[in-house]
């Protein structure tokens, strides 16, 4: 390819909507043109290395077996309302484009392909002895972010690798999910990214197991908590780790203890010679179930700890018949204190009573008590009275008549152990998550009636596996991890091309001759090269080389004459002067050296 008959756009300085260095480069290098909020035009760079980490994806998921189709976009809402997803996923703060056709029918615009490929599952698959199968496609997707931001990486429109997996057992698809898990590392490792694979809590997809793969960057939205020597790694809405131990208490003369204007963990510590660990704070929240029931909930945690939201919802779903869909934090200012009399913030105890919540309320007037480990294992502590400017002396959790569920409800920190065995604490990095791959079980089948013959001529539900790639979102990541002051350092794998060829001079005869002997060898022997015969200074060709990235440039100048050129790494800034003759060989050997 040629510079003059190839789009490239560069800008000089980067525009003010872009938050991130890889949004930046990316709208500076001229990869994508902002059309709207959230939503991006790929320009030729960009669909370059687009289709790259395709074909490195189409070649690893066929290794394994899966098969490669293209499924709608445009989704019937009466599918999505048989898995009970469409309400959540189009009402309020839902993420799905929805529309009316001229019948009045809803339809969505896919955020995900669980409903239609289970349909077309249930539809073609009919025994056991077609199990098992994997089917995947590359594509867009559509969700309404309530928030786009940092260009690729949280749009309303992007480019998705979604799979879907269908077994006769639970233990089958146990089997395949490992197997996707490594053809996910060799994806990754195949595209020049280094990657975290951490466990993860399933969110709105659901199932058994998932496990998310993360690119570590100071940009990344997720926290990621992980071992030095790799033995554990999750992410913080699911990791799990011991807290440092609490300091013994001295025991208080006085049951009630005045605490005028203390609203903090900080200024009870500060003024009653206390530490956070010997504290129990109570976070009210009210919890709306799908069965239009509204219960409030009352979350103890010890001082020092944070309260890990995502975990309480898992929980009361896991030991209530009804499913949480909503999970609401009680606050001063809440619209719903109205059903509260006069609640005490700031002064809330375990032993909050149930008269509390106002008569003509529509709640249920029973509580939900959990108390997370780090606080039940406290034999004593201090926690609000629940009566302004008042805290309590508690002897005891059993001195208490309120029934509590003892569970896990606090965020992993660094510094936390994994265990009382080993004495490995966890390193805490932020994250870009590129992947995620889930065990869906039977949440979908059963739901959407897809079922096939066992051996033993009895009907079952299939089990399903779901695994996503965000493609574009992945390009945007590697930026991340490969840029310098000048620009991005593609990893070779995936650069829109492997080399760039720079004459100074492209009017000198000598320059012109030589380059475009250079360019046909290379375009002879299947390498992406891109010529840049603009005519323009060298310094301009040189920034936009650093800019866009290129892996190799070489440099056709002064030394042509002598037929010598010099191959410039651009991570490495190596510089290995050549003859024309060995220049081919030269840029093989080198690139090799970036595969590996």
């Amino acid at each position: 390819m040629r510079v003059t008959s190839f789009p490239l756009t560069t800008l000089r300085d980067a525009p003010s909507e872009a938050e991130i260095i890889s949004h930046k480069l990316l709208l500076q290098g001229g990869y994508i043109r902002r059309v709207s909020s959230g939503i991006y035009a790929y320009m030729p760079l960009m669909l370059r290395v687009i289709e790259k980490i395709s074909l490195i994806i189409d070649k690893e998921l066929i290794n394994i077996g899966c098969s490669k189709l293209l499924l709608p976009q445009l989704h019937p809402g009466e599918l999505w309302e048989k898995s009970g997803r469409w309400e959540g996923y189009t009402a309020g703060e839902g993420i799905m484009f929805n529309l009316k056709d001229r019948q009045n029918r809803g339809y969505g615009l896919a955020p995900t392909h669980e409903e239609v490929i289970t349909n077309i599952a249930s539809e073609i698959i009919n025994s056991y002895k077609q199990l098992p199968v994997c089917y995947y496609q590359i594509q867009t997707k559509f969700r309404d972010e309530i928030r786009p931001r940092f260009g690729l990486m949280r749009g309303r429109e992007f480019i998705m690798k979604d799979g879907y997996s269908f077994h006769s057992s639970e233990n089958d698809l146990k089997i395949f999910y490992k197997k996707m898990e490594k053809s996910y590392e060799n994806i990754f490792k195949n595209c020049g990214l280094e990657t975290i694979g951490v466990d993860a809590d399933s969110g709105a997809i659901g199932g058994a197991a998932s496990k998310e793969f993360m690119v570590t960057a100071n940009s990344g939205e997720d926290s990621i908590l992980f071992t030095k020597n790799g033995s554990y790694a999750a992410n913080i809405e699911k990791a799990v780790s011991l807290p440092k131990r609490s300091k013994p208490i001295v025991e208080f003369d006085q049951v009630l203890i005045k605490t005028p204007n203390q609203k903090t963990i900080e200024d009870i510590c500060k003024f009653n010679n206390l530490d956070a660990t010997q504290i129990v704070k109570v976070i009210i929240y009210l919890g709306e179930f799908d069965d239009k029931t509204k219960v409030p909930i009352a979350a103890c945690i010890r001082g020092d700890q944070y309260i890990n939201e995502i975990k309480i919802f898992n929980l009361l779903n896991k030991i209530y018949d009804s499913n949480l869909i909503k999970l609401s934090i009680i606050e001063n200012k809440s619209s719903i204190n109205k059903n509260f009399i006069d609640l005490p913030m700031g002064y809330l105890g375990p032993d909050i009573p149930d008269k509390i919540i106002n008569e003509n309320s529509l709640w249920e007037k029973k509580w939900i008590r959990i108390v997370d480990y780090s606080a039940s294992e406290l034999k004593s502590f201090i926690s609000g009275a629940n009566q302004i400017n008042f805290h309590k002396y508690f002897n005891s959790w059993q001195s208490l008549d309120n029934t509590f569920i003892t569970s896990d409800i606090r965020n992993a920190q660094e510094g936390d152990l994994i265990s009382l065995d080993k004495e490995e604490t966890l390193i805490e990095k932020k994250g870009i998550e590129i992947g995620h791959i889930f065990q869906l079980g039977q949440k979908y089948s059963e739901k959407l009636n897809a079922k096939f013959s066992n051996s033993n001529g009895g009907l079952e539900n299939l089990w399903m596996g779901c695994y996503g790639i965000g493609v574009t979102r992945l390009a945007q990541a590697a930026i991340e991890q490969n840029h310098d002051n000048d620009g991005i350092c593609w990893p070779i794998q995936i650069a829109p091309f492997s080399v760039v060829l720079i004459p100074t001079n492209f009017k000198d005869p000598i320059q012109r001759k030589l380059s475009e002997e250079i360019y046909i060898k290379f375009v002879k022997n299947d390498i992406d090269v891109l010529l840049d015969d603009r005519d323009e200074r060298a310094g301009v060709k040189f920034k936009d080389a650093d800019l866009i990235g290129i892996p190799f440039r070489i440099i056709i100048g002064r030394d042509a004459i002598e037929n010598k050129v010099e191959l410039v790494s651009r991570s490495k800034k190596s510089i290995i002067k050549s003859s024309t003759n060995d220049i081919l060989e030269n840029f093989i050997n080198e690139s090799k050296l970036m595969y590996n």
